[in-house]
């Protein structure tokens, strides 16, 4: 009887150790380093922004990185399902780029750049992108988004379309400009500038427009000064028109004539040259 209980005894301390160890080795396998870094390391296509908005003709660059989990080198296909007329560019180290290597655990930045069609229009358009390795083990998956927001565009001409005019040396003359937003976004803080010959100068009034809505436009007054003497013929201004995300540039030719007085004073001139000259012949021509 006393040896029965005492195997008993023993068998229950022995199964009341058991249990506390099957839970020791349990949780010591969960949080092993080999097991916790296989958690944490997976093979990864991730980037900072995931949704850009930015207007029709501007371009959309993501900032995205490949990590490469795996114990060996691996080579990735770059791809993206494209809205239709889109076009995209991968770059990497400033280089375009269709696929890339990543070594083992490392990780690589990729430059995604999608270039909205001409025709595309205001929306929100989502574009999947995918980094498959060549031997078919990974297939990483990212989902971007373009917010296209409309178009910007500006335009700068004069009232009938015609770009040249006479003046007068040393005088000056006003040339009406027309600013017009021939864009689908509003314009702001159009400045007005020319570039002009050897000093000439020019002044617009409005030098500067706060607020141009689509589809308007404004009138500018743009003053040409033209410095006396100068010589007869045919010059180039070019009048721009700037805003922050669009410009627009008008060359005008401006043809510089001599004035009147300017006229009669070389007749004279030549007239009391002849008269001097005559002069001095009848003087000490006998001589």
């Amino acid at each position: 009887m006393v040896k029965f209980l005492s195997q008993f005894k023993f068998k229950s301390s022995s199964r009341n150790f058991l249990f506390p160890v099957l839970a020791i080795l349990f949780i010591g396998f969960l949080f092993s380093p080999e097991l916790s870094s296989a958690q944490k390391t997976k093979s990864a296509l991730t980037a900072s922004l995931i949704n850009i908005e930015a207007a029709t003709n501007a371009t959309f660059t993501f900032n995205a990185t490949l990590h490469n989990a795996s114990t060996q080198p691996s080579v990735y296909n770059l791809n993206a399902t494209l809205p239709l007329g889109w076009t995209v560019s991968f770059r990497v180290e400033g280089s375009e780029v269709s696929s890339l290597k990543v070594q083992p655990n490392q990780t690589q930045s990729i430059s995604i750049q999608f270039y909205p069609a001409p025709s595309a229009k205001p929306d929100k358009y989502l574009i999947p992108v995918t980094a498959v390795s060549e031997d078919g083990k990974d297939t990483l998956a990212l989902s971007l988004q373009a917010v296209v927001k409309g178009s910007y565009a500006l335009q700068l001409t004069t009232p009938s379309g015609r770009l040249s005019d006479n003046i007068t040396e040393g005088s000056q003359k006003q040339i009406q400009l027309i600013v017009n937003n021939s864009g689908s976004i509003a314009l702001k803080n159009i400045e007005l500038s020319a570039q002009t010959p050897t000093d000439w100068s020019a002044t617009f009034n409005p030098s500067k427009i706060d607020n141009l809505d689509p589809g308007k436009s404004v009138t500018v007054t743009a003053t040409l000064k033209v410095p006396d003497k100068t010589i007869a013929g045919d010059y180039v201004t070019t009048f721009n028109a700037r805003e922050s995300n669009v410009n627009a540039t008008a060359a005008f030719r401006m043809t510089v004539e001599t004035s009147i007085l300017s006229g009669w004073m070389g007749i004279l001139v030549i007239i009391i040259a002849i008269g001097i000259i005559y002069y001095l012949i009848r003087k000490y021509g006998r001589r």
